[in-house]
Order: structure tokens, then sequence, then C-alpha cells
């Protein structure tokens, strides 16, 4: 038996570009078949929701009380919703896995951060990042940054065919490959088309850190 998880998906609470709110993405992906799913909304130097004027602090509870919806219907479902975040830096967007709100609220200088800086942070801690959405904008042959980043999505279903293939040509023997939705929208036809499937259920970020980590998942590929 394998288990089926979306991630990399956007709510409409702390994504601009989404439409649909975290628990309604619960309801599409569990009625979807999924075990759970990473809820990774833009975080700050994205196309965030968030109002950035706010103090930090407020901004982080704000940002995580969308995970916390999700997870409570989650919860009630036998469903799993596991927290994550996508930063944008230096031109590039970094899924961020591993990491939690005492985290965020302990690092209020991560907007100013360069990656590097940033990465150390977030592997300190015990997270991972893997670069979204490969070549969507850059050209093909431009330099990824696998000296700092832990793996890159192989499949993004928002990319297009070429970006795919660029980024499945850029995969790196050590680099931990994914696949993801990218999903914005609770009625998208594309849910269940990416992600990964497991062996066995995952419940929080470091379980999901440590499967990806053990190459425990498989990515879903069309």
């Amino acid at each position: 038996m394998s288990y089926l998880y979306e991630t990399h998906c956007h709510s409409c609470q702390c994504s601009r570009c989404a439409h649909s709110t975290s628990t309604e993405l619960v309801l599409a992906y569990h009625a979807a078949g999924h075990a759970g799913l990473v809820l990774t909304d833009h975080f700050i130097l994205g196309n965030t929701a968030i109002d950035r004027s706010l103090p930090w602090d407020i901004q982080m509870h704000l940002y995580h009380d969308a995970y916390l919806q999700a997870k409570d219907l989650g919860d009630t479902l036998d469903f799993d919703v596991i927290f994550g975040i996508e930063h944008a830096c230096e031109g590039a967007e970094y899924l961020c896995y591993g990491i939690d709100l005492p985290f965020l609220l302990s690092h209020p200088e991560i907007p100013h951060l360069p990656l590097d800086r940033f990465a150390h942070l977030v592997h300190e801690y015990g997270g991972i990042l893997i670069q979204a959405h490969p070549f969507r904008w850059a050209p093909a042959g431009s330099p990824l940054r696998t000296d700092l980043i832990d793996g890159i999505e192989v499949y993004n279903a928002g990319n297009s065919p070429e970006a795919n293939r660029n980024a499945q040509n850029a995969a790196q023997e050590h680099m931990i490959l994914t696949s993801g939705g990218d999903i914005h929208l609770a009625t998208d036809q594309r849910i269940g088309t990416a992600g990964i499937r497991l062996p066995y259920r995952i419940h929080d970020e470091k379980e999901l850190v440590t499967a990806l980590k053990e190459r425990h998942h498989a990515p879903i590929l069309p």
C-alpha cells in the first residue's frame, strides 16, 4: 500500500495568487484519495497575502494560522497536514521543509538574509531546501545552487514540459527529487497528478524530512 502526499500547494489566506482556503484544499485532496499535504504558502518575500507592515510576530502568527486551520480539519478527517513555506530569495523560490513557527518567530532577519545564510539556519534547525519549479523563468543551463540546496522539484504541474525536462536533466545523484502540484485552487484538475508516494504515513515536519532524506519516497511523474 502506498500513501500520496502533495508537497507544494497554496492557500488564499497567505498566497496572493491562490483562490482557495487551506481547509478547501484539505477537502479536495482528501476527496482525491491523498493521505495528506504539505502547505507551502508564499513566504514574506514572495507573493504573500500577509501585510508586511505588521510586526514580525503578528505576520508569522497570521501566516501560521492557515496551516492551523487546515490541520484542525485534517485531524477530524484522519488526513495529515504538514507545515512548510515557499521562500523567495535571490531570484528563485525554495520549498522549505522541517521548520515551524518557533523557528520563524526566532528569525525576524530572514527577509534580509542571502540564500547561504538562510540555508545555514534551516540546516542547523534540521530542515531542508528543495528548489521549486526550476527553469520556470531561467533559461536552460542556468546554474542551480547545488552547494546550498538539498533537492529539486523534478516535476511541477505548473511548469512547461521543457522546464520539467530541464529539471530532470539537472538532477544530481546526491539530490532529493520531488514532485509538486503547485496547486492554488481546490477545483484544479491537476490535483493528484503530482506529489510523492510513501510506503507509510507521515504526520509532521520531522517525519517528512526523514522520509525525504532517507529516499523512502517516490516522486509522482506523468
